[in-house]
């Protein structure tokens, strides 16, 4: 069973002007690691992950659509992946035991989130002491855009001021990719 939407997501972050190859070796993924997706669509970096963190790892891909998630599982099914685990979230973060994530990661999805403080204050959490936030989403400056145009964007200014707000600290900012900030956290004082 096919899903057009999921597949046209995976296209997308696999296309070369999205660099996902440089943005999996900026991460430093290692094996073992624990890995949450939050709005991870149509897999694609999630079976990416899969692959570096290995059999002992983890990979939780998490989503509001359940399509997508059932794309998921259709996919790993088929090439009898075994450490991606889905989470349906209808609001709030995913269900995952407090202090178990090396990293979160989030693709296009920030400018969606609302109170993004408050969320990022309840998603810490779930992340191991010296665990990582990566953002990705699109830049948001002057001139066209169909991602400014429908408000799929946010400034780097605004990313990093709800991050550090919610008890973050920018580690990197990764300018890599020409029309999204690839900005990476951690939790302050750690």
């Amino acid at each position: 069973m096919g899903n057009l939407k999921a597949e046209m997501f995976n296209r997308k972050a696999s296309n070369p002007k999205s660099k996902p190859y440089e943005v999996i070796e900026i991460l430093s993924i290692k094996k073992g690691e624990s890995i949450l997706d939050v709005g991870s669509g149509g897999g694609f970096f999630t079976f990416l992950f899969a692959e570096k963190v290995g059999d002992n790892g983890i990979v939780y891909a998490s989503d509001t659509n359940k399509e997508f998630l059932d794309y998921i599982e259709e996919t790993k099914s088929s090439k009898g992946i075994s450490n991606i685990k889905t989470i349906y979230i209808s609001e709030g973060i995913p269900e995952i035991s407090e202090e178990s994530i090396d990293l979160i990661f989030m693709r296009n999805v920030y400018h969606h989130l609302k109170n993004r403080v408050e969320y990022f204050s309840e998603l810490k959490k779930v992340l191991k002491p010296k665990g990582r936030v990566t953002i990705i989403d699109y830049v948001r400056n002057k001139g066209f855009s169909f991602h400014r145009m429908m408000g799929h964007s946010t400034g780097k200014g605004t990313t990093i001021e709800d991050l550090e707000s919610s008890g973050f600290k920018l580690i990197k900012d990764a300018n890599i990719l020409p029309e999204q900030n690839f900005l990476i956290f951690q939790l302050k004082n750690k």
